[in-house]
């Protein structure tokens, strides 16, 4: 999975990147700081790995992984060209989704392309240009699939007419994720990589005061009413509070989110909500010389799991062997789990749930 941070200059984007991928990305107070694209691989939090590795005392321990990117800060008009803005959107393009960072707190020591703080406006900004940036791109294809149209093929010509519903959905200022299209149309947009057809997730940049209770602060509410309109998710995250957590020992980071009041880091989060939009589980493998967490799209069946580990397992795949994590933990050991009949042998058409252990049968 492949997030892409997004937002303006100066709204806490490299900073949360430095927190979550502890990179040491470069962060100053002034714009366009961000020239080339930072990327950072960091591990899915997961604590089913911690228990299983006491369980089975593996060599090693394979967590999934997400990945980052972290670019310039974007400015009105920076579809046409403006600040860095062209050389971010190329870069976006090739995340699975967005996080939009939003600066939701007052200070006088920030600098700001914007003259006063608002939420909305930052967002709307940010989105516009997204729009802007792939009416553009759609104006292009839609001239050199109206030459090809003139062949009389009829799905160049289908292409066409979704080519320019689009376009015309974007106009009215929507993005693409929202138009009404059918299966069909949706499967012709696959290779467009439209950046307003990706999930977004609104990341608030709230500050440390604002951490206990971030709902209650204006700028928040201001924020989440925009999401709700996209219907798309929301999340509260101080990133200064997040880079100082990064530097604490393990030990101690549970600790200090207790003493604050929080459940969980901003990183988790993050993940969490990325998970859910995109739609992705975590399979595991377990045993003495790796336990390991495997992503894998919701609704995956049996054989599609088992090729995430290699191609063989799927080609040659006979059955999976699984038992649940919570039935694993109830018995103690997989002997334990195995004489109880909680280990199942699962077939073809067997659809993967979240926190399956699993051993696959396969013969090439």
């Amino acid at each position: 999975m492949k997030l892409g941070i997004v937002g303006l200059p100066n709204v806490g984007k490299s900073t949360l990147f430095n927190a979550i991928t502890n990179a040491g990305a470069e962060s100053a107070n002034y714009p366009f700081c961000t020239i080339e694209p930072n990327v950072g691989v960091v591990s899915v939090p997961d604590k089913r790995l911690d228990v299983l590795s006491e369980m089975y005392k593996p060599e090693k321990v394979t967590p999934a992984v997400i990945e980052f990117v972290d670019s310039a800060g974007l400015v009105k008009g920076a579809s046409k060209g403006e600040g860095l803005g062209n050389k971010f959107l190329s870069h976006i393009r090739e995340v699975d989704a967005i996080c939009h960072v939003v600066r939701c707190f007052d200070s006088d020591d920030i600098i700001r392309v914007e003259n006063s703080v608002s939420p909305s406006g930052d967002a709307e900004t940010i989105n516009f240009e997204l729009i802007f940036a792939d009416i553009e791109m759609l104006e292009r294809r839609i001239e050199r699939t109206g030459k090809m149209a003139k062949s009389g093929d009829k799905k160049i010509a289908a292409e066409l007419v979704m080519l320019n519903k689009l376009k015309e959905h974007l106009e009215a200022g929507l993005p693409a994720r929202s138009a009404d299209l059918s299966e069909d149309e949706l499967a012709l947009t696959k290779d467009l990589f439209l950046l307003t057809m990706k999930p977004v997730i609104y990341v608030a940049n709230i500050s440390e005061d604002d951490v206990a209770d971030p709902m209650a602060v204006p700028y928040v509410q201001e924020l989440k009413a925009v999401a709700e309109k996209e219907n798309a998710q929301l999340i509260t995250v101080c990133s200064r509070l997040e880079e100082q957590i990064t530097q604490l020992p393990e030990e101690e980071k549970l600790e200090f989110l207790q003493a604050l009041g929080i459940q969980e880091s901003g990183l988790d989060q993050l993940i969490r909500a990325g998970y859910s939009l995109l739609g992705l589980i975590s399979f595991l493998t377990a045993g003495p010389k790796e336990v390991r967490a495997w992503t894998i799209q919701k609704g995956t069946k049996a054989p599609g799991a088992a090729g995430k580990i290699h191609t063989d397992f799927e080609r040659g795949f006979i059955r999976a062997e699984i038992v649940a994590y919570d039935d694993l933990m109830a018995c103690g050991t997989y002997a334990a789990a195995r004489d109880k009949g909680l280990v199942r042998s699962e077939g073809k058409e067997y659809v993967m749930k979240d926190g399956d252990i699993t051993v696959f049968r396969f013969n090439v």
